[in-house]
């Protein structure tokens, strides 16, 4: 199978795993609305941001939508991941320029993209999908890339969105570009699907006064050839005229001929006026309403000047280039995302993901929850937090005082990316607490996250295995026993138990042990030192 390499591919195959946890810190007075809905705005690098956020919701997104850069050499992005490699910390710095200027912007683009797919891919649930915008400057590298992190068989669609309503008469070859892409991929194959679109019941007619009410026609074609259905192929003939109509030989009809007969005698079955023309059947609305049709493969009625319409409407200008619209976004995550869901975004820019979530659950009274992550502190400031906050108070649309804008409700945390959870030294930081500590432990131990915030030495139990932690960060100047940081004997006989239909093994963390091997093995218990037997350090 082909695979794609470049420069410093090797390098980047494992930085998602290499980057250190660092602590998320809330600031209230950039928070905003109902800060217990759930929701995150986190300022700081996306790589180290969701590596903090993981032990948190690994398995628990439903849907991802980001807005990468498109790498057309305007945007001025910059390569700042710390990987150990001396060809890629040239690159650190530099904006990343046009390829007459830069002859390895793709290789940057794709290292900064590889460990961000790889982290993504660990937060969606296995019915969870990822939808990603992009442009013909790395549709096809981003394509391969899916392929490889994700799966080939994981593809779900190439989504064409129209983002110019006009033509671009500024084009310098003579073709106006008027689309973007936006690619579509589950976590698990066969797992997730669009929940589709309302129909159009206007369509439906009645200009036959049929007594079973208004209808509208369909084809009757199938998609079977004569070689493997020749069961579907069959002349129909019209009763009225005697003329007879033969289906294409790559197709077929979609029923049998007892069926057809039946539609026929049912007064179904709509004969052409020509003989060129094909029969067609009625469909009533009575039997269409409610059901919906497959979501396009073009989305053609949602423009960019629509998102930057909304941010004017907002902040009476457009503080953000080129922002997507949240009418685009919101129709993506309504067609998977449930109410109860979580929504990430992790290049959340002018926070458009954020404003569409916030929408939609004002829409049908949902509990969606979002994370958003954006870099820059002052787009994190005053941008995004400062959009997220009008439209969830209500704003004066356009600066106009007579035309106020109703606020949407919710709320959302601002927080910001704190210390390492281990220092220089591979010790534990003096300003972790035990919660923060615990959480990293249990999702390293198992591989989920913590069921609750830790309160005690019992942190939960996963599959086979209870978890515990022993350590107190208050009296970390008292020796480690006294501290309550080392499993004794005493400490082992005074561990809570698991629930009692428990089976499996516990496993405790703590800086030292007192206790036998023999006695340990007897008692069902695995001890790990920290810092030391502790992943991430």
């Amino acid at each position: 199978m082909p695979t794609l390499d470049w420069i410093g591919k090797q390098a980047v195959v494992n930085h998602h795993r290499e980057v250190p946890y660092r602590l998320v810190h809330c600031d209230g007075e950039l928070s905003a609305g109902d800060t217990e809905a759930g929701s995150l705005l986190v300022q700081g690098d996306n790589l180290e941001a969701l590596r903090a956020l993981l032990p948190y919701y690994a398995g628990k997104v439903k849907c991802i939508y980001i807005d990468p850069p498109y790498n057309t050499g305007n945007e001025g992005w910059v390569y700042n991941d710390n990987v150990n490699s001396p060809e890629i910390r040239r690159w650190l710095g530099e904006v990343v320029g046009k390829d007459t200027e830069d002859l390895s912007r793709h290789d940057k683009w794709l290292c900064m993209m590889y460990p961000r797919l790889r982290l993504l891919r660990e937060f969606l649930r296995e019915d969870g999908v990822i939808a990603i915008s992009i442009d013909e400057n790395e549709e096809h590298r981003l394509r391969a890339l899916l392929d490889e992190v994700f799966g080939a068989r994981c593809f779900m669609a190439d989504l064409v969105w129209k983002s110019r309503q006009f033509n671009d008469a500024r084009s310098l070859t003579g073709i106006s570009k008027d689309h973007e892409k936006i690619l579509v991929y589950e976590r698990s194959a066969g797992s997730c699907y669009f929940a589709g679109l309302p129909r159009d019941m206007g369509k439906f007619k009645n200009p036959d006064n049929d007594p079973l009410g208004a209808w509208m026609s369909r084809s009757i074609l199938g998609l079977a050839d004569a070689k493997a259905r020749p069961n579907l192929h069959f002349p129909i003939v019209d009763p009225a005229t005697g003329w007879s109509f033969e289906p294409p030989a790559n197709t077929g009809w979609r029923y049998s001929v007892d069926t057809v007969q039946e539609k026929i005698a049912q007064g179904l079955i709509i004969f052409p006026k020509s003989r060129s023309g094909r029969p067609r059947e009625k469909i009533y609305a009575t039997r269409m309403e409610g059901k919906t049709i497959n979501f396009p493969s073009v989305i053609d009625d949602i423009f960019t000047a629509d998102g930057t319409r909304e941010m004017r409407d907002i902040f009476d200008e457009v503080p953000f280039a080129f922002p997507k619209p949240s009418q685009l976004v919101r129709r993506l995550i309504s067609q998977v995302a449930a109410p109860d869901d979580i929504i990430l975004d992790s290049f959340a820019g002018s926070g458009t993901t954020g404003h569409a979530v916030l929408d939609l659950n004002k829409q049908d009274g949902g509990n969606r929850r979002f994370i958003l992550v954006e870099l820059e502190d002052a787009i994190a400031r005053d941008v995004t937090a400062e959009r997220l906050r009008r439209v969830i108070d209500g704003y004066d649309k356009g600066g106009d005082l007579e035309k106020p804008v109703e606020g949407l409700g919710g709320g959302f945390r601002f927080c910001r990316l704190g210390v390492p959870l281990f220092d220089e030294f591979g010790d534990i930081a003096d300003a972790i607490a035990f919660p923060d500590l615990a959480a990293h432990i249990f999702f390293a131990e198992t591989g989920v996250p913590i069921p609750h915030r830790a309160q005690s030495e019992f942190l939960g139990t996963h599959q086979v295995r209870a978890v515990y932690l022993l350590f107190n960060e208050i009296n970390r100047e008292v020796p480690q026993e006294a501290a309550g940081n080392v499993l004794t004997p005493d400490r082992l006989d005074g561990l809570p138990p698991p629930p009692d239909d428990f089976e499996g093994v516990r496993v405790v963390y703590a800086e030292g042990c007192t206790v036998s091997a023999d006695r340990l093995k007897a008692a069902g218990v695995v001890f790990k030192q920290i810092p030391y037997q502790v992943e991430g350090v």
